[in-house]
């Protein structure tokens, strides 16, 4: 039996369902909408965060960790155009690659801090290590533009990345929350020709991003938030 337990809005969880979806895989949703208990949590994993995956006797956790399994354990793929890369390190390319992946998660890290501190009460603007995490979004924004194809297919080329995937994740999220971030996907063309490529795949269109914020307690089936009464 194969599952995965997730948070709702998370940018990590969505990355690694896209790849549940691309490689064509059933799993059953173990979705959060609100954040449970530290012992709740501790029954999946001693790290207490999500995205978890269970396969069989296997459990594991953090997003690049299960994507790169989920890639190594399954060969077969969802027959498309430009297809899910066989492995997230390129022969050859090995260091640049695990690199390109860390400064996507970086900046999804970065994002999603602001984020969480924001429904705490504390917004970037103020803030000096969350003005750091914002002036690194915008310098890992130029530098990952520069890494992509010029034009705009992917970091790969003509086969979808998990570091396609996840970059998408993020600035999507980033675009769906009220953060007052400004990516400015108009000053980075091959970045906004890949999120809007990627977004019109089905495996993006199946795992919609939902926007999120305290009170909100599920979806209908347009994605409109449920809010608590």
């Amino acid at each position: 039996m194969r599952s995965l337990l997730y948070t709702t809005g998370s940018p990590f969880a969505r990355g690694v369902r896209v790849v549940l979806d691309e490689i064509g895989l059933d799993y059953e949703r173990r979705e959060e909408t609100t954040t449970p208990s530290a012992a709740s949590r501790a029954e999946w994993t001693p790290a207490l965060q999500v995205p978890t995956l269970r396969d069989g006797d296997l459990t594991l956790w953090e997003s690049g960790v299960i994507a790169e399994y989920l890639l190594a354990t399954y060969p077969r793929r969802v027959h498309q155009e430009f297809p899910l890369a066989p492995s997230m390190w390129r022969a050859g390319s090995e260091w640049d690659d695990r690199l390109l992946f860390a400064s996507v998660q970086t900046l999804g890290t970065a994002a999603t801090t602001i984020s969480q501190m924001q429904w705490s009460g504390v917004r970037h603007h103020g803030n000096s290590h969350l003005t750091r995490c914002a002036e690194r979004i915008a310098h890992l924004m130029g530098w990952l533009e520069s890494r992509i194809d010029r034009d705009g297919e992917g970091f790969f080329g003509k086969t979808v990345s998990v570091q396609d995937i996840f970059l998408t994740c993020h600035l999507r999220f980033i675009a769906n929350r009220p953060l007052d971030l400004d990516i400015r996907l108009e000053a980075h063309p091959r970045t906004r020709t890949l999120v809007n490529a990627l977004e019109d795949r089905a495996s993006f269109r199946n795992n919609p991003v939902l926007w999120w914020e305290p009170g909100i307690i599920g979806y209908e089936a347009d994605g409109t938030p449920t809010r608590a009464t």
